[in-house]
C-alpha cells in the first residue's frame, strides 16, 4: 500500500470571510454618519481662510482710500470657481455691506456637507470678528 501525503492548507472558509465583511460593513455604517460633522468642520477652514484674506484686502483698501469697498474686484479678491461650477471652492464670498467705518463679508457654502438641508455660513467684519452664522 502506498502512503499518500495529504497536505492540509490552513485557510478561511467563504462563510467566515462573509461574516467578517458583514461585521466590518455594519461598523462602517455606524461610524460614517458621525464623521459628517468633522467633514463640515474641516471644510469650514476654507471659508475662514478666504474671509481672513478679504479682511486683509479690505484693510489695505481702507488705509489707501479711507473707506471700505463693496467690490471684491476693487480690493483684489478673486473668487475661485465653485464646486457647483466644476471648480474646487466650496464657499461663495460676498461683501454684504461697506462704508467709511466698517464692512461685513460673508462666505456661504454651495455644497451641503452633511446633507441636512442647511448650508454653512460664516461672516467677518472690520474688527476681524469671525462668526459662524449657520452651522452645517
Amino acid at each position: 500500500m502506498k502512503e499518500q501525503n495529504k497536505h492540509h492548507l490552513k485557510a478561511f472558509t467563504l462563510a467566515e470571510v462573509l461574516i467578517v465583511l458583514a461585521i466590518i460593513g455594519i461598523l462602517v455604517m455606524l461610524v460614517i454618519p458621525n464623521q459628517a460633522g468633522s467633514i463640515a468642520m474641516a471644510k469650514s477652514i476654507e471659508a475662514k481662510s478666504m474671509l481672513n484674506q478679504v479682511h486683509s484686502l479690505e484693510k489695505n483698501h481702507f488705509y489707501m482710500y479711507s473707506k471700505y469697498s463693496m467690490s471684491l474686484e476693487e480690493i483684489g479678491f478673486e473668487q475661485e470657481r465653485l464646486a457647483t461650477e466644476g471648480g474646487n471652492a466650496n464657499y461663495r464670498i460676498e461683501i454684504l455691506e461697506a462704508s467709511n467705518s466698517g464692512f461685513l463679508a460673508q462666505a456661504t457654502a454651495v455644497v451641503d456637507f452633511d446633507a441636512d438641508g442647511s448650508m454653512n455660513v460664516w461672516q467677518i467684519d472690520q474688527d476681524k470678528n469671525l462668526t459662524e452664522i449657520t452651522k452645517d
